[in-house]
């Protein structure tokens, strides 16, 4: 009994080792199929897509090795999958993907609710004003985000909102008075605004120093400036002439205090990032000018964002132009409730910017700029296009869809693509053939 005993154990000992070097010899295997099945990944994703996968699926104490090998095959089939074929009509397909949705926009604005409101151009407006590549939006607008030590501070993020708003004394004045006959001018002041705009004494007196108009001084209370306009500006045969005397309050209300040229109006908004769960404040600016307020003290110049693509093209260059253009392309959009990939979009940013400068969709842009004649003709002032290339002699390729379909000639894309012909070696080499062929017809016709 002893015996039969400790020889069941030995086999269960040998049992258990044998299954633990089979388990082993599994897992090596599965970390050898592993590696090769990244490394094949590495080849055929991009490295950001890769960095992600690896990342998140390699890198994971949740998932098995077979459960890591699915995944990853998974999603190298699925991005395969979604590449685009060789001859795909990309054009078409973009025109289509933008230009059915965009039928379904609205026309409308939005509008920033605050101390000061203003209002923000989207949807299909805002649409054509990109495609369109106009220089100025018809409702420029700024997101200025604060560095991160200024980030939650209210008091700090209202200072540098006044530093940044553009401020005349025609904003903070309450009225000017004046006498004719007298070269003297009363400018009683705004007490609120003054205050709101958070202005010095010392700011309001070197703003009117700074218009040359002749001797300042205080009036009857820190809200009161006296202004005795010099006779070079005033002279005597104008003394009684009212619009001279109009054409100095102009000149007053226009007298630059403080602030960034271009910068309207700002209001302060609280953004909560749904990440991370923090809170910040951001300057919401009514106007665009990208340049002067990256400098500005407090202002985090990466986080900088404006609705004005020129400006981006000048200040950042061209790639990020594009980006700006796929960004607004894509806000508006999806603002409206419409799911359109973003590869569609990202191809109407490329043929933008591709040439190194910002142009438009239209015959003053792109299509302008085709190399076909019967393309330029087909879209706008057909007549003026096929006059202006008869005179000049330009040639017509039928290179391309539009021109090929309005001859009549299969277009270049899909089967298309694949031009066939036969060689003249290989009809001599076929000619025998036919021949013996024939001749054996003919002997039983006759």
């Amino acid at each position: 009994m002893k015996v039969a005993k400790r020889t069941s154990d030995e086999g269960r000992r040998v049992r258990s080792r044998k299954t633990k070097k089979e388990a082993e010899a599994s897992e090596m295997e599965l970390g050898e199929t592993l590696k090769r099945k990244l490394d094949a990944a590495k080849s055929l994703l991009p490295p950001s897509l890769y960095d992600e996968l690896y990342s998140k699926v390699v890198e994971s104490q949740e998932l098995s090795a077979e459960q890591k090998i699915k995944v990853i095959e998974d999603a190298v089939r699925a991005y395969i999958s979604s590449m685009v074929q060789p001859g795909e009509a990309v054009g078409v397909v973009t025109a289509q993907s933008i230009g059915e949705p965009g039928t379904q926009m609205t026309l409308r604005t939005f509008h920033y609710a605050g101390l000061m409101e203003f209002d923000v151009t989207l949807g299909l407006p805002r649409l054509i004003e990109i495609v369109d590549a106009r220089h100025e939006p018809s409702t420029p607008m700024m997101k200025i985000y604060l560095e991160e030590k200024y980030a939650d501070n209210l008091e700090m993020a209202r200072k540098i909102a006044r530093e940044i708003e553009y401020t005349t004394i025609g904003n903070i004045v309450d009225e000017i008075s004046y006498t004719l006959g007298d070269r003297t001018f009363i400018v009683k002041l705004d007490p609120d605004m003054v205050t709101d705009r958070g202005l010095t004494e010392d700011e309001i007196m070197e703003a009117f120093e700074r218009l040359k108009l002749g001797d300042v001084g205080k009036g009857e209370d820190e809200y009161t400036v006296v202004l005795n306009v010099s006779e070079s500006v005033l002279p005597d045969d104008a003394l009684y002439d009212l619009r001279s005397y109009s054409e100095i309050v102009s000149k007053i209300k226009k007298g630059y205090v403080r602030g960034i040229k271009g910068i309207k109006r700002t209001i302060i908004q609280e953004h909560t990032d749904e990440k991370t769960g923090k809170h910040e404040y951001v300057i919401i600016a009514e106007g665009s000018n990208l340049a002067e307020v990256m400098r500005v003290d407090g202002v985090d110049a990466t986080r900088v964002e404006t609705n004005n693509i020129y400006e981006i093209a000048d200040v950042l260059g061209i790639e990020a132009a594009r980006n700006s253009i796929i960004k607004e392309i894509m806000d508006v959009l999806q603002s409206s409730g419409l799911d359109v990939d973003i590869r569609h979009v990202m191809l109407v940013a490329d043929i933008m910017t591709w040439t190194g400068k910002i142009r438009q969709i239209g015959r003053l842009g792109v299509v302008g700029e085709k190399p076909s004649v019967i393309a330029r003709a087909a879209f706008e002032v057909t007549v003026n296009q096929l006059y202006n290339a008869a005179v000049k002699g330009e040639e017509e390729k039928f290179s391309g869809v539009t021109e090929s379909i309005v001859a009549g000639l299969p277009p270049r894309v899909g089967t298309g693509i694949v031009m066939l012909s036969v060689g003249i070696n290989a009809l001599k080499s076929l000619q025998p053939k036919v021949s013996q062929q024939e001749e054996p017809s003919k002997t039983g016709q006759e």
